[in-house]
């Protein structure tokens, strides 16, 4: 045990000691967790790939990432937050809040504080819970504002003095002259604070703060100071998760020398508790929007570290976790074998880049790929669950944060080559969900045991049927696809009713009818792929035919997928170029109607053959999207486009590749590398849009290693241009695929040929058992294309 136990000041007496030493000791007879992922005994010699993450990519304009120290997939991301930007103003929506997704912007010039929840480039946000701030002078319980900084206890910072790198951040925060430095476990935050000496040196615990905040967003807060080190207590909110509590134990290296709350809005009714002054050291607090300082006298130089760790079932498992995971106060202990972890899942792929740019880039999409989902389990296995009751994860690791409508596209399919361990964790963790969900559904969009019902389809069945399909199948199989089924039986759900009847999802009942109907439809090819390989076919003959329901929103008279009215026909008002009100979320006509992963062979049919097609494509990528057509859709930005293409958002992300299906594959190859230099670079703003908790990054990873996942729930990848010399990927088998590439440079962007295992390929495409079996992929490139080798694939 670490925790100081001692009193100070006779300001502890009353706080029941006996309370604290049972909790504790009681720690060491708790079931042991489930065992994490373990880390295949590696084949390829580890090198330090750390230095090559740059954590600052994307922090700026769309990107929507933070720059904090966390592990890979942890639960804690103790990260800066750059300013407190109300969701609502007067009652409307602040569009200026969604800059703030993760908490932090580049551009801005002040840090309100430090707080350990933080989403990985998303499109909307929650979390910033626990924000901490180190002050010396002045005790200030109001953050300010970025205009006058010195009207709260925020502070200016540069970024000369602030520095990032995997599982490590510092800045100096130059109001107070403190030099911050954190770093964190999967489940504890650990903060060193370096101080100026004071009489008046403060640590404020600022309950209320959080990302997309709003007045009664907090339902309560709550803390106990159990003595004068350790502060134990939750706080439960009402945001994009309606029902999310999360405990809390936080511990200081040094004793508190007094304490204290802001005083609280009155209440109609406070009980007795009104005969206590407890503004000032007194043991328990309780409110709304409770903000706590604690007060300390430091020297020249002296750090105070504090450990912070979260818990979704109580402050009891929090300060389990403590105990588990930092049993010390060794600051470069923790940073070291933090980024020793990140090294060991960064090893996974070793390239040999064309520059130290594409290192970088590699590495730090490497980085965000395993940001999330995250662990959402105490160390002894217990989490709470959708039915706010406490369960016990038996045999697995449970995971939230399923951002579906993203991930499902490229950042699973990655996952089943290089964590099947932990994908097939995260499927079972989605199976639970599904369980404990009243509606008998799988996740849509989830985070700490609630359904948040987030964009669109039921992707959950789509990340099921891949791992199955590819062998993955650590989890039960015939409860994942009754649980798919179920799910995409729901009538209630977002048109689908309309759906399975009519076949289609009518504008005129639900809104971005079209898209629902195109991912419904490809959801549905998805679960009838995981029944035709388990031999049920009941299921796929009844999800294959659906799977066809993209054909009643096609317009052949336009060559547009196009709104359907409930009558039949289709909606006169259209303009395939507009993201508004046209039967689409988050994209046009013109790049949703390539949105048929699973059959483009008929989709090619459909648009009047691979002739036709392959001009069609090429206009995407060469016409003008103006921004009139998207000034209202706020995850679609100038910088993600590329004519008319919009990769910074992710129904476009197959596109490029479906020129494989054609007799032009070679036009993918130029456009993928084109690709990856205008929508990827190693800058802050460097990222073409979000990064949506790691797709955007597994898109890149994928096509710089010159295959990508078009339809998951397919064993098949589609070749591209590879954008590295070689890479090595270490599988959790414990062979190597390995990616050479021969005539590699800037200006060849061409495939000559390939081969795999010396034989030569015919056709631009690898299956899944080519890469799990290990084995070499041989890419030859020229400057110009080979427009025949591909011939009569």
């Amino acid at each position: 045990m670490d925790f100081s136990l001692s009193i100070h000041n006779n300001l502890f007496l009353s706080i029941g000691l006996v309370t604290v030493y049972s909790l504790l000791s009681s720690c060491e007879n708790q079931n042991k967790a489930p065992i994490e992922p373990s880390q295949v005994i590696p084949i390829l010699e580890q090198r330090d790939l750390v230095q090559f993450v740059d954590p600052m990519i994307g922090t700026a304009k769309m990107g929507h990432t933070y720059p904090g120290a966390t592990a890979p997939f942890g639960s804690i991301q103790l990260s800066p937050d750059t300013d407190t930007i109300p969701y609502a103003v007067e009652g409307n929506y602040n569009p200026d809040v969604y800059k703030y997704c993760a908490g932090y912007q580049y551009d801005d010039s002040t840090i309100v504080g430090f707080s350990h929840t933080h989403f990985s480039g998303t499109g909307h946000s929650d979390l910033g819970d626990f924000l901490i701030m180190p002050t010396v002078g002045k005790l200030q319980l109001n953050p300010g504002t970025e205009a006058d900084p010195d009207s709260g206890y925020r502070s200016t910072f540069s970024h000369n003095n602030e520095h990032a790198e995997a599982g490590y951040y510092s800045v100096l925060l130059e109001d107070y002259n403190i030099k911050a430095e954190l770093t964190a476990t999967t489940r504890v935050g650990m903060h060193q604070y370096t101080f100026p000496k004071s009489d008046q040196a403060h640590v404020i615990l600022d309950l209320t703060s959080g990302i997309y905040n709003y007045e009664g967003k907090n339902v309560w807060t709550f803390l106990r100071v159990e003595n004068d080190t350790l502060v134990t207590g939750y706080r439960q909110t009402n945001g994009w998760a309606r029902t999310r509590k999360v405990y809390f134990a936080m511990t200081f290296n040094k004793p508190i020398e007094s304490f204290g709350r802001n005083e609280l809005s009155k209440q109609v009714y406070r009980g007795f508790w009104r005969k206590f002054d407890q503004t000032k050291n007194f043991p328990e607090l309780a409110g709304e929007d409770l903000k706590v300082f604690f007060d300390f006298k430091t020297t020249d130089a002296e750090k105070l570290k504090i450990k912070f760790a979260i818990s979704p079932v109580s402050t009891r498992g929090a300060i389990k976790n403590i105990q588990a995971e930092i049993p010390h106060w060794d600051f470069e202990k923790v940073k070291s074998e933090t980024q020793q972890q990140w090294n060991t899942e960064l090893n996974k792929v070793q390239i040999e880049p064309i520059n130290k740019d594409e290192m970088i880039n590699f590495y730090t999409a490497m980085y965000h790929a395993f940001l999330g989902p995250t662990v959402y389990m105490d160390v002894d296995g217990k989490y709470r669950g959708l039915d706010m009751d406490v369960h016990q994860a038996k045999d697995f690791v449970n995971y939230t944060s399923f951002s579906l409508w993203d991930t499902y596209r490229a950042l699973h399919p990655l996952f089943n080559i290089l964590q099947p361990k932990r994908n097939a964790d995260m499927i079972t963790s989605m199976l639970e969900h599904q369980k404990q969900s009243v509606h008998g559904m799988l996740p849509i969009w989830s985070h700490y045991a609630n359904e948040n019902w987030c964009m669109i389809g039921y992707h959950s069945v789509s990340v099921i049927a891949d791992a199955i399909v590819k062998g993955n199948t650590g989890f039960d199989v015939d409860a994942a696809i009754a649980a798919s089924v179920e799910t995409a039986s729901v009538p209630y759900y977002d048109g689908l009713d309309y759906y399975m009847n009519k076949g289609y999802v009518p504008e005129d009942k639900n809104g971005a009818s079209v898209s629902k109907t195109l991912e419904y439809a490809y959801d549905d090819w998805a679960i009838a792929q995981a029944a035709k390989a388990v031999g049920d076919t009941a299921v796929y003959d009844a999800f294959i035919q659906r799977s066809e329901n993209y054909k009643n929103v096609f317009d052949t008279t336009t060559g547009f997928m196009r709104p359907k009215l409930s009558d039949g026909s289709f909606k006169k008002e259209f303009d395939p170029m507009d993201t508004h009100g046209q039967g689409f979320i988050e994209g046009n006509s013109w790049n949703y109607s390539l949105y048929v992963p699973h059959q483009p062979d008929t989709l090619i049919t459909m648009m009047g053959g691979k002739e036709a097609f392959v001009n069609r494509l090429d206009s995407l990528f060469t016409m003008e999207l103006p921004d009139r057509y998207f000034a209202n859709t706020e995850d679609i930005s100038r910088e993600g486009i590329i004519g008319n293409y919009v990769h910074g958002n992710e129904p476009s992300h197959h596109v490029v590749y479906l020129y494989n299906w054609t007799d032009s594959p070679w036009k993918s190859q130029d456009k993928i590398r084109m690709i990856l230099k205008a929508m990827y670079k190693p800058a802050e703003d460097g990222l073409g849009g979000n990064d949506d908790f790691g797709q955007m990054s597994a898109w890149y990873i994928f096509s710089s290693l010159g295959f990508y996942p078009v339809a998951p729930g397919s064993p098949v990848y589609a070749l591209g241009s590879p954008a590295i010399q070689d890479a090595k990927i270490q599988l959790e088998n414990g062979k190597v695929f390995e990616v050479v590439v021969e005539n590699q440079s800037e200006e060849n962007v061409f495939v000559d040929k390939v081969t795999l295992n010396g034989k030569p390929l015919h056709t631009p495409f690898i299956k899944h058992s080519d890469i799990k079996q290990g084995g070499r992929l041989h890419f030859y490139m020229t400057s110009r294309p080979n427009k025949g080798w591909y011939k009569n694939h």
